[in-house]
């Protein structure tokens, strides 16, 4: 291989530059998507005899393409004084005049470049390295004094003011504003508004918006979140006005408003499901819950996929009544003879296949007429926040109850056992849980009490800041929390988050 350079190919790069070269080396030699090697696969043959052949070079000075075993690039370049070729195997540039492969630094550096983008996965070839334009520089230089995010930082952690009865709100938003899929969504300023300028003050999705800006500007006095308590009473009536309501309850409304704001605007009601669409709160919250009914007769399956935000597990010991309650969020487990003592208790009562008794008899599209039958709840797809809520109030007609049984729940679960890939054939949950998925694994990151009856009572959240750091919120008051703490409170709503998402 010549190193000194080539006066063929400088001449080439004076008269015609090197686009021919990126072209043909993006296109045929660091090709990697599949329509990129179909390409290559369908064109890479000699003009001359119609071979595929492997030494095919392609001339840098018109479109043909050669075979070096039969000599017809060589004859072209004799016959149209076109020296210049690139081997479509390896990228090296041939000089025919010189009768050898040519150095060229320009033309090592395209295939180095090219050869490293192709290196890099499709999934990550979105993101780039930020560097700033000269208006970011200049806005760096103004506030040199900037505070750094570390492990003992407290930016992010700000007390919210109670404006009567509404700590239910509070641990609501605090669980929201830390919410690292979320809080990355926010800060990195995606949301863009789909409302006229004038009227983008009634879109709630801007005001959460605002509030995470506000949280992590660095300031620690507390926030009073009046606006966005007004746009909440405005957009759900039935959470309107001073009195107790239930955290629960807030959360779904308030998911629900926010997907509804995302996708079309406040006064939109276009979109009747919460949950066919990919704006950022369907992506981060929503999850299919399979459900499956098997007719005692015929073992006939029907099977049903519904998207939820939430499972509600039950706590009380009453009997099945033989009647399938849904909630607002999607579906709850039925109640057993047996008190859970912990989630995976919950979860696993919950996955249990349960008898729907003579009373709640199915038609059957196998046998025609209504059977008894068994049903069966699993997760079909995991959400990447996955939000359990343990039912603590019952309400039964003439009789209301807070259950404050205690019931443990893990820093890290592993969700695999309760897929509807680990079914068994008898119907059972795979209980095995040794060894962690790192698919299906989630870390706790928020919890949500409440104490107090059910009548009269007051909600706290904890907050996971960074790994193992967790902050007691207690409206206005941000007090450190040990982890067994949080893992010894009572529990109303528990966050998990997902240790590692698949981008699709």
């Amino acid at each position: 291989m010549t190193l000194s350079g080539c006066q063929h190919l400088q001449k080439i790069k004076t008269e015609k530059g090197l686009d021919s070269y990126k072209i043909l080396h993006a296109c045929f030699i660091s090709c990697k998507t599949a329509d990129a090697r179909r390409r290559k696969a369908r064109h890479s043959v000699c003009h001359t005899c119609r071979v595929y052949e492997l030494r095919l070079h392609a001339c840098m000075s018109c479109v043909y393409f050669g075979c070096h075993q039969e000599e017809h690039i060589q004859s072209h370049a004799r016959a149209n004084e076109h020296w210049i070729a690139v081997d479509m195997s390896y990228g090296m540039v041939r000089c025919f005049a010189c009768d050898d492969y040519v150095y060229d630094k320009d033309i090592d550096k395209i295939a180095k470049t090219l050869n490293y983008r192709s290196s890099i996965p499709a999934a990550l070839n979105q993101f780039a390295v930020w560097q700033p334009n000269h208006k970011e520089v200049e806005l760096l230089r103004k506030n040199c004094k900037r505070r750094r995010v570390e492990d003992s930082s407290t930016i992010g952690l700000r007390g919210l003011i109670n404006l009567g009865n509404t700590c239910f709100m509070n641990t609501i938003v605090q669980a929201l504003i830390h919410t690292p899929v979320l809080r990355e969504y926010f800060l990195a300023d995606r949301h863009v508004c789909q409302l006229l300028k004038e009227e983008n003050e009634q879109c709630l999705v801007c005001e959460l918006s605002s509030i995470f800006q506000e949280f992590y500007s660095g300031i620690s006095s507390t926030y009073i979140p009046y606006r966005l308590l007004h746009l909440v009473w405005t957009s759900a009536r039935h959470l309107a006005g001073y009195e107790q309501q239930d955290a629960h309850e807030f959360l779904i409304a308030a998911l629900d408003l926010l997907h509804r704001h995302c996708i079309a605007g406040p006064n939109d009601r276009s979109g009747s499901s919460p949950h066919n669409c990919q704006c950022i709160i369907d992506q981060i919250f929503t999850g299919g819950l399979q459900s499956d009914v098997t007719c005692q007769m015929c073992n006939n399956v029907s099977t049903t996929i519904d998207p939820i935000w939430d499972i509600s597990l039950d706590l009380g010991t009453r009997l099945y009544n033989g009647s399938n309650t849904t909630n607002i969020s999607g579906y709850s487990n039925s109640p057993s003879n047996y008190d859970p003592t912990s989630l995976i208790d919950c979860l696993k009562r919950f996955t249990k296949p349960e008898h729907l008794g003579s009373l709640a008899k199915i038609k059957c599209s196998s046998c025609g007429c209504y059977q008894e039958s068994t049903k069966q709840l699993t997760m079909k797809k995991l959400p990447i926040v996955a939000c359990f809520h343990l039912k603590r109030f019952e309400h039964s007609t003439g009789y209301h109850k807070k259950i404050s049984t205690y019931v443990s729940f893990p820093e890290e679960l592993d969700m695999t056992p309760f897929m509807s890939s680990s079914k068994i054939q008898n119907g059972d949950i795979n209980g095995c849980t040794k060894g962690l998925s790192c698919k299906n694994k989630y870390s706790l990151f928020a919890v949500v009490n409440h104490s107090g009856t059910i009548e009269c009572g007051h909600y706290t959240c904890y907050i996971r800041q960074h790994k193992n750091q967790w902050f007691k919120c207690d409206d206005h008051l941000i007090t450190r929390a040990l982890p067994q703490e949080v893992l010894n409170s009572e529990g109303y709503l528990l966050f998990y988050h997902k240790q590692i998402l698949e981008y699709e």
